[in-house]
């Protein structure tokens, strides 16, 4: 069985690298102490932001499988299925988009 690696991996692992060597660019100009805590800043930005968007694509999978399977079984039901399920991942969205702020605010933090 073969692993197949999308894009999307090598886009994470670009957003890591970026995040975790400015840090190490910036090393030479500031003292050490400075250094070690924006390595760690840029290491909470990117697992935050990262656990963030996998937690979230997890729960609107969920969700959406959830409507369509319910829509699915009573097709009727599919205009009072619908909003709900709308405003249910525009709040699961929103909590990704707070995680991708607290990472803005640590990365800035550097």
């Amino acid at each position: 069985m073969r692993i197949k690696i999308t894009t999307g991996f090598w886009a994470a692992v670009a957003a890591v690298l970026t995040l975790l060597g400015s840090a190490v660019a910036h090393a030479e100009s500031m003292d050490p102490l400075q250094a070690e805590q924006n390595k760690w800043f840029a290491l909470a930005a990117a697992l935050g932001i990262g656990i963030a968007a996998a937690g979230g694509a997890v729960g609107q999978g969920r969700a959406a499988a959830a409507a369509l399977d319910g829509i699915a079984r009573n097709p009727g039901a599919s205009d009072k299925l619908f909003t709900p399920m709308i405003l249910g991942l525009a709040l699961i969205e929103s909590l990704v988009i707070y995680a991708l702020l607290i990472s803005l605010l640590l990365y800035g933090k550097m």
